[in-house]
C-alpha cells in the first residue's frame, strides 16, 4: 500500500526516525475498522434511512463546531 502525505508532514516524520510510522498507520487502520464494525452492529436493526443518518450527522457536526468555535 502506498500513502500520499504532505511534504511538510513527511519532513517532520523524518525528524523522528525512531518511530515506526508504518505501525502507526496500521494501528489507525485497525482502530477505524473496529469503529466501523461497531457502527455496523449498532445500525444493523436500525430503521433509520441513510438519508436520516446523514441529516443527523450533519446536525451533530454543526453543534460540535458551534461549541468549539
Amino acid at each position: 500500500m502506498t500513502l500520499s502525505i504532505q511534504i511538510e508532514l513527511h519532513k517532520e516524520m523524518l525528524q523522528h526516525s525512531e518511530i515506526k510510522w508504518s505501525d502507526i498507520a496500521r494501528q489507525a487502520f485497525e482502530k477505524k475498522i473496529k469503529e466501523l464494525h461497531w457502527i455496523d452492529a449498532l445500525l444493523e436493526n436500525s430503521e433509520l434511512s441513510e438519508e436520516d443518518a446523514e441529516r443527523i450527522g450533519h446536525k451533530i457536526k454543526h453543534e460540535i463546531r458551534k461549541r468549539f468555535s
